[in-house]
């Protein structure tokens, strides 16, 4: 139980500080941190192409296949889905990015949006065998790794047998050093992990690691169960 009520606790302040971003609202950071080569990365907007982890290059969502994008933000209205066809399903803890996809994506393509709920990507609203492909980039930094393993339970549950689950996580590195500072300050904790200990966990779920794709500071995991 005590487990559970910390994972709601890191849920709540990761919400809250991506609610905030959509929002466009300002942080309230220290002076210190604004000095930050980082931070002066994140104001230019530089910063962003670091962040993003490019899950198509190792599982691009093919014509009418069901995909989920766990943890989806804005996903659907920034990259080609509708140039894939494929069938977009979203799970997302933050209001304001489910509202704005909600309401805003239909307007793109109303047949291949098919919804976004509002949960935790331990809790998939789906039922079992649904989808064959499973993302989930930007978030597993800000859980342990004992969390992830319960993600990797349910992505298991919701694919279809041979889905593919596409995913990131933050290797230890100065620049990751950096960011976690930032993202702290910014109300959202980073943890840090080695890889081996993620590869540890991936395998210890009966998921077997077909591809991996580094970044600049996530990187890429393609794993089948």
């Amino acid at each position: 139980m005590n487990e559970s009520l910390d994972w709601q606790s890191q849920i709540n302040a990761v919400a809250q500080r991506f609610n905030q971003e959509y929002r466009g609202e300002p942080f309230d950071l220290p002076e210190e941190v604004q000095e930050m080569p980082i931070f002066r990365e994140r104001a230019s907007g530089i910063l962003q192409a670091k962040l993003t982890s490019p899950f198509w290059q190792l599982a691009q969502p093919q014509k009418n296949q069901r995909c989920l994008d766990i943890g989806c933000g804005v996903s659907f209205l920034i990259y080609p889905w509708r140039d894939w066809e494929a069938l977009f399903y979203g799970q997302e803890i933050s209001t304001v990015a489910r509202d704005l996809l909600n309401a805003r994506a239909p307007q793109l393509n109303s047949k291949l949006f098919k919804g976004v709920n509002l949960g935790a990507a331990h809790e998939l609203h789906h039922e079992a065998n649904q989808f064959d492909l499973a993302i989930a980039t930007g978030f597993s930094c800000y859980y342990t790794i004992d969390y992830w393993l319960t993600v990797l339970s349910e992505v298991k549950r919701v694919l279809k047998p041979g889905g593919i689950f596409v995913f990131d996580v933050l290797p230890e590195s100065p620049l990751a050093e950096n960011w976690a500072i930032l993202e702290t300050y910014m109300g959202a904790e980073v943890l840090l992990n080695p890889l081996s200990d993620w590869e540890k966990a991936i395998k210890s779920e009966g998921a077997k690691i077909v591809k991996t794709l580094p970044g600049e500071l996530f990187q890429l995991y393609k794993v089948t169960f």
